[in-house]
């Protein structure tokens, strides 16, 4: 079945024509400010507000005001998000923590993460889909707030794949404690013509002229054509996008920081430079998160700790650690460096740690190996299977390659509750 990505800007307005039944309608406040990327001061100012709730009628007011900005709902979307109980969706059953420290749950993270607790997560570290870049033989099709079905990733348009990150945000900004950090890893897509492939050696394979396969024989491929501005072969800038919009629904954006790989893929283009750089967003529940400087001196470099000759005595916005092997099957997988240095430097012993795109499970081997408890969700079974594989060796005290001790003893052994 084809997956093609064609990037086509729809068409919509914003409706204002309303039922004066559903003009009275009232939502909550801390709703409608992250649909209308706006503070919750601003908007009280803007309307005198007295109460913690606004009118369907106040909304559209607000939607005309040039401080108006996207965020996970288009604009012309709103009223019907609002009116059909955006946030009403339907829970998954009870699940039990029974005992362990480290678990793994398949599922969609979208509705997994609205199980969670309130005020329960000390840190997430993830690293999404990218947008149009992978086709991963497992995935899960999502209704997204905006109306689209997909994969994320799989969107026909960057704004579509920005959107779906920052609902993602949306709902995990519920569930974290006040200390807690959120690192946000991923790369921007240029909006070219393209074969979508499987992996980061499928792409190497390709570069060399080992993949006989003309354009029309891919499973998935992106076009370029459609969008309502940009342009062939123009940058998406998709990180930056993500980091302003999470300032909009109430994060603090504390760093936007250049993860320098050690190594970078080729590229097949004459007029730019290649990338060897990807983004972790730094953000924070609150202003003031938990945040221990030492660590980056302290930790092992295979867990995190600074790189000798490559990084300064002083932790910067730019790190330098190695990529991963794509061992495991997982087509990109980041390294335990990335999860483990962003665990040390947010996190005590026995905090919490959630990752809700896993894969194979580094973020969960480094929160084991730190000492941390974890919680991973993903689509896959198979990638599921090897988290649980390697988590297990972690929580021996050995790195998946066989070196290292635990850091911090014996992983304490915890409970915790579903709703």
């Amino acid at each position: 079945m084809r997956q093609d990505i064609h990037p086509r800007t729809p068409v919509r307005r914003l409706r204002t024509e309303r039922l004066r039944s559903d003009l009275k309608r009232k939502f909550s406040l801390e709703l409608t400010t992250a649909l209308l990327g706006m503070s919750s001061a601003y908007v009280r100012r803007c309307l005198s507000l007295k109460t913690g709730t606004l009118t369907l009628a106040e909304v559209l007011e607000l939607l005309e005001h040039d401080a108006f900005s996207e965020t996970f709902v288009p604009r012309s979307l709103i009223p019907e998000y609002l009116l059909a109980g955006g946030e009403s969706l339907e829970r998954p059953r009870t699940r039990e923590w029974d005992g362990k420290s480290h678990v793994l749950v398949k599922g969609d993270a979208r509705i997994l993460i609205q199980a969670l607790p309130s005020d329960e997560i000390d840190c997430v570290v993830t690293s999404t889909p990218y947008w149009g870049t992978r086709l991963y033989s497992e995935h899960l099709e999502t209704k997204w707030g905006d109306g689209e079905t997909c994969a994320l990733g799989h969107e026909q348009t960057p704004e579509g794949f920005v959107r779906h990150s920052v609902e993602i945000l949306h709902h995990l900004k519920r569930v974290m404690k006040a200390s807690g950090s959120v690192w946000w890893n991923l790369m921007d897509t240029y909006n070219t013509r393209t074969q979508i492939r499987a992996s980061a050696s499928e792409t190497l394979r390709a570069m060399k002229g080992r993949d006989p396969r003309g354009w029309g024989e891919y499973e998935c491929r992106r076009y370029s054509a459609g969008h309502s501005y940009l342009s062939d072969g123009e940058q998406c800038l998709i990180p930056s996008r993500v980091a302003e919009r999470a300032s909009r629904i109430g994060y603090w954006v504390k760093s936007v920081i250049y993860w320098k790989k050690e190594g970078s893929m080729p590229e097949t283009v004459d007029s730019r430079v290649t990338r060897e750089a990807e983004v972790v967003i730094h953000l924070a529940a609150r202003r003031t998160p938990y945040f221990d400087k030492s660590a980056y001196g302290m930790l092992p470099r295979e867990l995190g700790g600074r790189n000798p000759g490559q990084e300064s005595e002083k932790i910067t916005d730019v790190w330098v650690l190695p990529t991963a092997s794509g061992m495991d099957g997982h087509g990109a997988q980041f390294p335990i460096a990335l999860p483990g240095r962003c665990i040390g430097l947010s996190t005590k012993a026995n905090d919490l740690v959630l990752d809700p795109f896993v894969g194979s499970g580094s973020t969960s081997v480094a929160a084991a190996l730190l000492g941390r408890k974890s919680i991973g969700f993903d689509v896959s079974a198979s990638y599921l299977a090897t988290a649980r594989r390697r988590v297990e060796i972690a929580e021996s005290g050995r790195l998946p390659n066989g070196r290292i001790e635990r850091t911090d003893g014996n992983t304490k052994q915890g409970s915790f509750d579903w709703e």
